[in-house]
């Protein structure tokens, strides 16, 4: 029986554990977390804070008696302070105080990411909020309630920041999206899909202001935010969200993992990392990116995951290799559904690669459909040498998440824009045309 300690222990350190445990129960497994929960599913923050879903209750998946349960010993509220990698002994300090020294075989670092906070004068006023944690959440939430916040800032336009919005809005706040970025969500659609959801955004009465960066925040004199200051104009502000991205957090390694140009954690496709017997997975950790055959930072939930249960395997002596990932993504903001995999058509000709794309516009159902039946937009992005899916993005008001599964799959197992428009794609009225529009737009590639 060996000593296996993870550190960190949300979604790719729950999946760790609970791999481990399933496959051997003999093993001693001990986890580390900061916080006073795990599991939280960050993606349903907007729906919560939203009112979309009565509660955060659902969002939790595991708890410490689950994992404990099942064999684990969990340690939660405490930090880890330091590694010793060459004696294998993680040091670490839980909420009294009290040091804690626990020796190791096998090393899993789940450690995630931090937000990035900009150094600008007034972060800390209060208003200023962060969302990431439950914890941030639920303090938003509450702060809500004041009816002296009428006007909130969310700086930073990505999925975070857009779900946000929405969140607000929902609430009859007045809304003002900002972001340093010519559009909204940009990297992971191009412009005809980002025109679509800033259209959306504007239709439900949020302001979005991009192409101006945020260089001040002031106050009203009393230590609350008022005022979003950028270089172009000034937005008056009750409460200031910031979703500016994240960076992985990976501090525990410094000086003794190799990493990758963000910090990150550079680990193989085992997750191993540059140290023997120490591996590093979720958003702490590099993934192997199928879209350009190399390494990348791709910080998902799903990506996470899989990285969870690749280590767990490994670190048991099952030899399992991930398959890489395609970055597979998607929102849904006042209903309309986007959905992307692999790299855009602008991100792919910045990384020198000679690559089209071949769009395409249609109903999801026969003509004949006459309720139930909304228009589909798709890009598929190819490399014009080899002819290789690199990159897709749908939109539409119908549930056509479906389809970037095959579309990731796709560019996982180098699928040529011609085979794809041969493939057996089933027709019914009920579900889809005869001619669908990912066979129309495979057909019209050049």
């Amino acid at each position: 029986m060996s000593k296996i300690v993870i550190v960190g222990a949300n979604h790719a350190g729950t999946a760790a554990t609970n791999t481990i445990l399933a496959k051997r129960k003999d093993e001693e497994v001990v986890v580390f977390d900061g916080n006073s929960n795990i599991s939280f599913l960050g993606c349903g923050m907007a729906l919560w804070i939203g009112n979309q879903i009565s509660g955060p209750e659902g969002l939790f998946y595991s708890n410490k008696q689950t994992l404990e349960a099942k064999g684990a010993k969990v340690h939660m509220e405490t930090n880890v302070t330091h590694i010793d990698y060459d004696q294998k002994i993680v040091h670490a300090k839980d909420k009294s105080g009290a040091a804690i020294e626990q020796p190791y075989d096998k090393l899993i670092l789940a450690t995630g990411s931090l937000p990035i906070v900009p150094n600008i004068p007034g972060k800390d006023l209060e208003n200023v909020q962060l969302v990431k944690l439950y914890q941030h959440a639920e303090d938003v939430i509450k702060k809500l309630q004041n009816p002296g916040i009428k006007d909130v800032v969310v700086v930073g336009a990505g999925y975070i920041g857009v779900e946000l919005a929405e969140a607000f809005q929902r609430h009859g706040k007045h809304v003002t999206l900002v972001d340093i970025a010519e559009t909204c969500l940009s990297a992971y659609y191009d412009d005809g899909f980002t025109d679509l959801m800033r259209k959306n955004l504007e239709d439900h009465g949020i302001r979005t202001v991009f192409g101006e960066k945020v260089t001040e925040l002031k106050g009203d004199g009393n230590g609350k935010v008022a005022e979003v200051v950028t270089n172009m104009n000034r937005y008056k502000a009750d409460m200031v969200v910031l979703c500016i991205g994240f960076r992985p957090n990976t501090e525990l390694g410094a000086g003794n993992l190799a990493t990758f140009k963000n910090g990150a954690f550079l680990v193989n496709r085992k997750q191993e990392t540059s140290v023997k017997d120490v591996f590093a997975i979720g958003d702490c950790a590099t993934v192997y990116d199928n879209s350009i055959q190399d390494t990348n930072y791709i910080a998902l939930a799903t990506n996470s995951v899989r990285s969870g249960l690749v280590a767990a395997h490994n670190v048991l002596g099952i030899e399992l290799e991930s398959a890489g990932v395609q970055g597979s993504n998607g929102i849904s903001i006042y209903d309309l559904k986007m959905v992307s995999t692999g790299l855009t058509l602008h991100k792919a000709k910045c990384l020198g690669i000679d690559a089209a794309a071949t769009d395409y516009e249609d109903l999801q159902k026969p003509e004949f459909i006459e309720h139930g039946n909304p228009p589909v937009k798709i890009r598929i992005v190819y490399d014009r040498k080899t002819r290789v899916i690199i990159g897709a993005q749908m939109a539409s008001n119908y549930d056509i998440s479906m389809g970037i599964h095959m579309f990731s799959l796709a560019i996982q197992e180098k699928v040529t824009i011609e085979k794809l428009a041969l493939t057996d794609i089933f027709f019914l009225p009920h579900f889809n045309k005869p001619y669908n529009y990912i066979t129309m737009a495979a057909l019209s590639a050049k």
